[in-house]
């Protein structure tokens, strides 16, 4: 293997991260929007491109393992050592700029799942106390001033989509 099929991975890994920002954005608009009912298409993307992502993450490992013996570095060294372990030339700058790019989108992909992490948590203790609410009254007194336990016999609806 080369440097030049180890940077074809990369970019490729790039693309994937650049997918997975947008699948995410695309999640949380849902979410936000509070139009639920496609979510678990969203989610469904979502762990397809991560899925994608490991595999490519796992041929960019045996490449850059190779790349590095190749180099006369440890075949572990991460993608910095082997920006750093590059000679001198493109593969040292070309390295580099992966390794920000994908750090750049890691940072993002990391603030989006927290961001939609605290919309789920929100939309399910409001689930919760709504399902907690239904047939409980506050108990008052009728016109007659007879107790009322405050049950409606009117239908709740309810929105299963969460």
């Amino acid at each position: 293997m080369s440097a030049q099929d180890l940077s074809a991975l990369l970019w490729q890994e790039r693309e994937l991260l650049e997918l997975l920002v947008f699948k995410l954005e695309e999640e949380q608009l849902l979410l936000t929007s509070g139009r639920t009912r496609w979510l678990h298409h969203a989610t469904a993307e979502v762990e397809q491109v991560l899925g994608r992502l490991r595999d490519i993450g796992l041929a960019r490992a045996v490449h850059a393992s190779d790349v590095a013996a190749q180099w006369g570095i440890d075949g572990g060294a991460s993608l910095r050592e082997l920006a750093v372990a590059a000679p001198e030339g493109p593969w040292n700058e070309l390295l580099g700029a992966h390794l920000q790019a994908m750090t750049v989108l890691v940072a993002q992909i990391a603030a989006l799942r927290d961001s939609n992490q605290q919309f789920i948590r929100a939309a399910t203790r409001s689930t919760q106390e709504t399902l907690a609410g239904i047939g409980t009254g506050a108990g008052t007194y009728a016109a007659d001033g007879a107790a009322s336990s405050g049950f409606s016999r009117t239908p709740t609806l309810l929105n299963k989509d969460l």
